[in-house]
């Protein structure tokens, strides 16, 4: 496949509650995208960075692809990896990304969500916001479901949920360091905690409450989900386990649902494993969207059946809850607001 060339654009835009946000882009420089990508990054994690490896690609294999580090992630403003309300996350993506997607020269262009991990269910949440402008969505280890394994018991939850308001900022839960979990290659695992833009602390009281309260919710109301979707996870994964991204295939109400697993691989599929194996992901990302975008006017036309692979691995230790690397071209860098 040839790839294109592309530019890199950075810019800051303000929120609805007056929030100073980070937001990227890497777009084909010399043809029309054949698509609109927008990217929901994991918890702690950013875009310009972390998420660059997928800009990079999409773009290079001719879509255009959108960043927003979320309201205390990466370089956007905010007190640090703290979520108040999870639906500030969807709502600050809604206003930006369909401010975008009705641009003059986006206008008729699929619109493809891209969630990783948590960002997975900042995308299934952003369908349910507006079920009929999502063209479709890839799920890369989502957080979508919390396993029974790593559920906090009842009255744990209501104990803390008891202080939240009290202490809602106290970075006081308890995880296992979630990037020894999470990213399987050592070089890239030390490439990852090196970066200063990705929180490393503990979650805080109301960021981790959220969190779970927003996986309880959407593990009740799979059901309503009826845009096509493709989920990648990784088997040997144990931040998101992948029995949660199985629960995606009986009740979503869409046919056009493709699971694919991946035996041996860990949680950071597209950041933390090797280079083969990374390829080999994004290889199937990139055919999934170019199938559905082989046709504008029919971008869900081609139906796949579930492809699961249920091959066994040996079993990692559980960790919690999270969410690839290098940027290039040109750099355009302005302040607008949403």
């Amino acid at each position: 496949m040839t790839k294109l060339k592309f530019d890199y654009e950075e810019e800051y835009i303000r929120n609805s509650r007056g929030v100073e946000l980070f937001a990227c882009r890497w777009v084909p420089s010399s043809s029309s995208p054949r698509a609109l990508i927008f990217l929901c990054h994991g918890y702690g994690m950013e875009c310009s960075g972390f998420m660059s490896e997928c800009g990079i690609r999409l773009a290079s294999a001719g879509y255009a692809v959108f960043g927003m580090d979320y309201e205390g992630h990466g370089r956007s403003k905010g007190a640090r990896c703290y979520i108040k309300k999870f639906s500030d996350i969807v709502n600050d993506c809604y206003d930006y990304y369909t401010s975008i997607s009705v641009q003059e020269k986006y206008r008729g262009k699929g619109r493809f969500l891209y969630g990783e991990s948590m960002g997975g269910a900042v995308a299934l949440l952003l369908h349910k916001k507006d079920p009929s402008f999502w063209n479709g969505a890839l799920l890369v280890a989502p957080m979508c479901k919390i396993s029974e394994k790593v559920k906090p018991h009842p009255v744990v939850i209501n104990l803390l949920t008891r202080v939240e308001e009290i202490i809602p900022k106290w970075k006081i839960v308890p995880t296992k360091d979630v990037i020894d979990a999470a990213f399987k290659d050592p070089v890239k695992r030390e490439e990852i905690r090196n970066n200063k833009l990705i929180y490393q602390d503990k979650p805080r009281l109301k960021t981790a409450l959220e969190m779970l309260r927003t996986s309880m919710n959407l593990e009740d109301t799979l059901h309503e989900i009826t845009l096509p979707f493709f989920v990648l996870h990784g088997e040997a994964d144990t931040v998101t386990v992948p029995e949660i991204s199985k629960a995606l295939r009986d009740p979503t109400n869409t046919r056009d649902k493709t699971i694919k697993l991946y035996p041996g691989m860990w949680h950071g599929l597209t950041s933390g494993e090797p280079d083969a194996n990374v390829d080999l992901v994004f290889a199937d990302i990139i055919n999934w969207l170019d199938v559905r975008t082989g046709d504008a006017t029919s971008l869900t036309a081609n139906v796949e059946k579930v492809a699961c692979n249920v091959q066994g691995e040996p079993k990692r230790e559980q960790a919690s809850l999270l969410g690839g690397l290098n940027g290039g071209g040109r750099r355009l860098v302005h302040r607008s607001s949403m």
